[in-house]
């Protein structure tokens, strides 16, 4: 029986995004469905229970929450395509290491620099930055995160970049200036039919930021 697989999505969500991506990574067919996640469907509600938050893997009527969770899901299922993960057990380590680094550091500033003014915008613009560069140290010479080749990390990490944009503009700096590395990965990597594919417009995001502030009264 061939797999059913759907993504319970949101068009701007990178947590969603790196979902989509490793499922076009391994070349798993799947059917997004879009969520509003302010009237949430009974279908989401069913699915995720306890978060009641995109994403959601349903894979043949199963949920899979959370979405390191799901990409590791994802891995495991279809391993004999395009592994993610190294074999390596101190490698898968590291890698598990580095993606909740990204969450930590990457995701959870990203998340704070577009709605933030003033002072506290420079500090947490600071901390952003000296994150980025952590993890270029991490990144080294290799073209990716993995190695020669695409790998967790990479599928972790790339989905935030479609927010870059927006946060170069709200934050007044300039990536490529401060991390030229990561510029360089982010062209590596958008060079990639399974990561262009996945990943919202930039311009589109920004738009999506505007709105997003004009509703919450940031100016």
């Amino acid at each position: 029986m061939e797999d059913k697989v759907i993504v319970l999505d949101f068009w701007s969500s990178s947590w969603a995004m790196r979902v989509k991506d490793a499922l076009a990574e391994k070349g798993i067919a799947f059917e997004s469905q879009e969520q509003n996640l302010i009237d949430k469907s009974p279908l989401l509600l069913e699915m995720n229970p306890v978060h009641k938050m995109i994403p959601v893997l349903i894979h043949n009527g199963k949920p899979i929450c959370e979405s390191i969770n799901i990409v590791q899901y994802i891995d495991e299922v279809w391993n004999g395509k395009s592994p993610l993960l190294p074999s390596d057990p101190y490698q898968r380590s590291q890698a598990r290491f580095w993606a909740d680094y990204v969450d930590k550091k990457i995701y959870g500033n990203a998340k704070k620099l577009w709605k933030e003014k003033g002072e506290k915008q420079e500090e947490v613009k600071m901390e952003f930055i000296e994150g980025l560069k952590t993890l270029e140290g991490e990144l080294g010479e290799k073209p990716y995160f993995g190695g020669e080749g695409f790998g967790f990390v990479d599928v972790v990490f790339v989905p935030v970049t479609s927010w870059f944009y927006s946060l170069e503009i709200c934050a007044k700096f300039s990536i490529e200036a401060e991390c030229p590395k990561i510029t360089a990965w982010i062209k590596r990597c958008m060079e990639k039919e399974s990561v262009s594919s996945s990943l919202a417009d930039p311009h589109k995001v920004y738009d999506f930021v505007l709105l997003l502030k004009q509703k919450m009264g940031i100016e």
